[in-house]
């Protein structure tokens, strides 16, 4: 396990999954990450890598191969080495070994990058095409708040409010975590959705094009919260598993596969396209309050 602090911010990071652990305030003495307990879910902030979500039986097809992968890719498993460290920074890389490279043809180097200023952790993830032709890929977030956040306080005491009035429906998924052609509305010109269990009873809810930059998890029962900020995130996927006392708050660069989907990796919906040499880079944030 890995540490940085900023004073009154202390994140633990673990080197499996370059994964979030706690984010703790020492001054309000209050820790606003999920507690990982594995009768619900035992991750806490995996990251997404070389896919979101999840493919249609598993694989894809790539230059007239076939290639299998799991939901959400193979980063969140993998051992991720630290190659730079500072007090309040830390930033762990993985690149192509045995087993990647039997599911994922593409030569990179993926480095995730944490940084604390204030009440805020900074996360980068750059993703270099370390090839000699262009690689395709997506990358995400998903990060598990408490919920509810401080003690005397329940689930439905908490809700999401964008930074911005939203008139957009969520993309369901069907019982193999495809995407299907038509959406729901579930906001229509408002910038709050409160939190109960079972809004996430059939799955994540899954946006499109927000026009939002950051979701707030708030409660009018307390001033303390998390604001996610996400721009250059095209996707956000809000969930939690049933019955559980956490909400993810996550921001993609890709998707899972539609129910229609042909399968080829080029043609995926929110799949990125890095020419050989490149570099790609997306930033988003964690500020507690």
């Amino acid at each position: 396990m890995y540490h940085i602090s900023n004073g009154p911010l202390r994140v633990s990071i673990a080197a499996k999954g370059a994964e979030i652990q706690s984010i703790f305030h020492s001054t309000y003495q209050l820790e606003y990450m999920w507690n990982g307990d594995p009768v619900f879910w035992g991750k806490k902030s995996p990251v997404l890598f070389p896919i979101v979500g999840g493919l249609k039986n598993n694989s894809y097809q790539y230059n007239g191969n076939t290639y299998f992968l799991g939901r959400h890719g193979f980063a969140r498993e993998k051992l991720f080495t630290v190659t730079a460290q500072s007090p309040n920074s830390i930033q762990f890389t993985i690149e192509p070994d045995a087993e990647t490279e039997k599911v994922y043809p593409f030569e990179f180097r993926f480095p995730v990058l944490y940084t604390l200023d204030e009440q805020k952790l900074h996360i980068k993830y750059l993703v270099e095409n370390a090839g000699e032709t262009a690689m395709y890929f997506s990358v995400g977030a998903h990060p598990a708040f408490a919920v509810p956040l401080i003690p005397g306080t329940n689930y439905t005491d908490y809700y999401l409010a964008f930074n911005k009035k939203e008139t957009t429906g969520k993309w369901p998924l069907s019982a193999d975590g495809l995407v299907e052609t038509l959406s729901i509305v579930v906001l229509d010109n408002s910038n709050v959705l409160p939190l109960t269990k079972e809004l996430f009873h059939g799955d994540a809810l899954v946006f499109k094009h927000l026009h939002s930059s950051s979701i707030s998890l708030l409660s009018d029962k307390t001033t303390h919260g998390v604001k996610v900020h996400f721009s250059g995130f095209p996707f956000m996927g809000i969930w939690s598993a049933k019955n559980a006392d956490f909400v993810c708050i996550e921001p993609w660069c890709g998707i899972a596969d539609s129910v229609d989907t042909n399968s080829e990796l080029t043609q995926k919906e929110g799949i990125q396209h890095l020419d050989a040499g490149q570099e790609f880079e997306r930033s988003w944030s964690i500020e507690v309050f």
